[in-house]
């Protein structure tokens, strides 16, 4: 029987402890927080997005950051293994848009308790309030953890499961990475990812708060012909920019020393000949209307001033004195509205972070250090990410349960 060390209880944690536990090996979960998955709670905006209904083989298409490494771990563990485990836990599960699989009751804490019950169930010894604050290592293997900076803990096999950099105020604040580099490990630069981007466009404020649905953006760089990142969905504007899923997934291609723009089309169902047909209809209706009265049907009200500023035709001016050119100067904005991008918000505000220990440090089929002989690595400290819809908790219970089940 080993001693095995779990540092951090997000989902790869818990998991990895569960998995150890079940080979005869004596756990102990060590976590920095008052409670478990203080940042799992909050995924989801509260409903915890768990995994995704797709088959495991589309899994990679939404996994920019180092897919080929995740293949044995999302293999060996699939979705239908964390669909199962929740369901015999009693948890009823959901699948809504896109795939995206949700606890019935739309409450975060369930997935939670599901873990932590089966975590008590193998007898998993948890210790919280308990951040880890150094560790001891000698002939190249990990010989104890020091807690709070008051005592060491002695231990065989040890598993790091601490997170990135993202949402600090949960626990993720870099020990785990601090640790990895000390041992010996590289660590890929931090990046945020999955964050809302910071436009320049100053009348990004006037629309603070509109959400639009079924809506199409496309990111350029300066050197791009074609879009680095084109997609449909939903978008949120803030006062800084712009957030929403469409937002966080574009961000995920923005490096910070380039020039990046979004082109933003209100409206990818139609082209521009049915658009104008559109207009052209709208304005035969409204025709002895202000330009100001004449897109109610077409545009949302928020969004009306914006157009009309962004037109450079007159609020006031008839319909039916709108030229020609100006129709089309109307249209062409519509379907590619420029938005310049300043930058992305803080790494601490990111879902996920880009980066963490080097893939090429730790084998794919075990998650064990390739350099430390009696450590593991599992969830958000390796450097992986996946886009949201569950891609990125499916990630965490599958290096979790890899590195538990192989110490």
């Amino acid at each position: 029987m080993k001693k095995v060390i779990v540092i951090g209880a997000g989902p790869a944690g818990m998991m990895a402890a569960i998995t150890a536990s079940k080979s005869n090996n004596n756990v102990l979960l060590l976590e920095g927080n008052e409670k478990l998955g203080k940042k799992l709670f909050i995924t989801g905006k509260g409903r915890c997005n768990v995994t995704n209904a797709k088959d495991i083989s589309e899994f990679f298409e939404y996994i920019p950051g180092n897919p080929h490494f995740l293949y044995s771990a999302l293999y060996t563990y699939t979705n239908e293994d964390v669909i199962n485990f929740f369901e015999s836990q009693g948890i009823k599960l959901k699948t809504e848009r896109g795939g995206r699989i949700f606890p019935l009751s739309d409450k975060s804490s369930d997935i939670i308790k599901g873990l932590s019950s089966e975590l008590i169930k193998n007898n998993v010894d948890i210790k919280l309030n308990s951040r880890v604050t150094n560790i001891k290592f000698l002939n190249n293997k990990i010989q104890a953890v020091e807690i709070n900076n008051n005592h060491f803990i002695n231990g065989d096999y040890f598993i790091i499961a601490t997170g990135g950099v993202s949402y600090p105020l949960t626990g993720s604040r870099g020990d785990g990475l601090k640790f990895s580099e000390k041992l010996g490990h590289n660590i890929v630069d931090l990046k945020p990812s999955l964050v809302p981007i910071e436009l320049k466009n100053e009348w990004i404020r006037d629309l603070a708060g509109l959400t639009l649905k079924n809506i199409e953006i496309s990111l350029f760089n300066k050197a791009s012909k074609k879009p680095l990142y084109k997609e449909q969905g939903e978008l949120l504007f803030t006062s800084y920019g712009i957030s929403g899923p469409l937002a966080l997934k574009a961000s995920r291609y923005i490096l910070k020393d380039d020039n990046y723009t979004i082109s933003l089309n209100l409206k990818p169902a139609l082209s521009i000949e049915d658009l104008d047909s559109r207009i052209q209809k709208d304005f035969k209706k409204f025709i002895n209307k202000d330009f100001r009265n004449s897109l109610d049907e077409l545009l949302p009200k928020k969004l009306i001033p914006v157009i009309i500023k962004l037109s450079n035709i007159s609020e006031n001016k008839k319909v039916n004195e709108i030229t020609k050119e100006e129709r089309k100067t109307l249209v062409n904005l519509i379907s590619g509205i420029i938005l310049k991008i300043k930058g992305l918000r803080p790494i601490e505000e990111a879902i996920v972070t880009s980066g963490g220990v080097n893939t090429l440090e730790i084998d794919p089929s075990t998650m064990k250090s390739k350099l430390v002989n009696n450590l593991s690595f599992a969830g958000e400290i390796i450097d992986v990410d996946a886009f949201t819809g569950g891609y990125n908790v499916q990630i965490a219970l599958s290096t979790g349960f890899l590195a538990g089940s192989n110490i």
